[in-house]
């Protein structure tokens, strides 16, 4: 049993409102992470808007997906993996891709790698890249300005993953064709 509602609407503390509006419309339903975030408007809204922001980066659709999946497994968040594993099929990422990163095994396009290599190694050193690591996926095809843009989606998916450990957040429905858990 969880400590964390699932909050809806009517039940989630008033500041918590505008950031549920803003979900429900883009949704149609307010997920079920939403409504644990709830408990903490603060956390709903920084959610939301860094969401938002990492849409801004560099980085086209496919990649941002493939750094928020590469995060959710890395952290083996079953909540992310599967509401990113219906993202990405929604942006039409590769299914090859979003399986690679499932199963955590290579990517087989290599700049989708090279970022996917760059993500675990940057979550496994805490930000410590040295020169080589960095040139690596620089060549792939990167610029500077995308490495610092993959911050915000560590970001943004720390968040959610933690908070879905911490909640045991259950998985919407709409999640559940793409449902995940980490191999034994």
């Amino acid at each position: 049993m969880s400590s964390f509602p699932v909050h809806s609407r009517e039940s989630a503390p008033k500041p918590a409102h505008p950031t549920l509006d803003t979900v429900a419309g883009l949704f149609g339903f307010i997920p079920n992470l939403l409504g644990v975030m709830a408990t903490s408007p603060a956390l709903a809204e920084a959610y939301v808007a860094l969401s938002g922001i990492f849409e801004k980066s560099g980085l086209n659709a496919a990649e941002r997906q493939v750094v928020l999946l590469t995060v959710s497994r890395f952290h083996e968040c079953h909540y992310c993996m599967a509401a990113h594993s219906l993202a990405a099929d929604m942006e039409q990422v590769p299914a090859e891709v979003v399986a690679a990163i499932r199963s955590d095994h290579p990517i087989t396009d290599k700049k989708l790698e090279a970022l996917r290599v760059y993500v675990n190694r940057l979550i496994e050193k805490r930000g410590w890249i040295d020169e080589t690591e960095m040139a690596e996926f620089l060549a792939a095809g990167f610029e500077p300005s995308h490495a610092l843009d993959v911050l915000v989606g560590v970001g943004q998916k720390t968040l959610s993953n933690f908070t879905n450990h911490l909640a045991k957040t259950p998985l919407d429905s709409a999640f559940e064709q793409h449902a995940w858990a980490p191999a034994e």
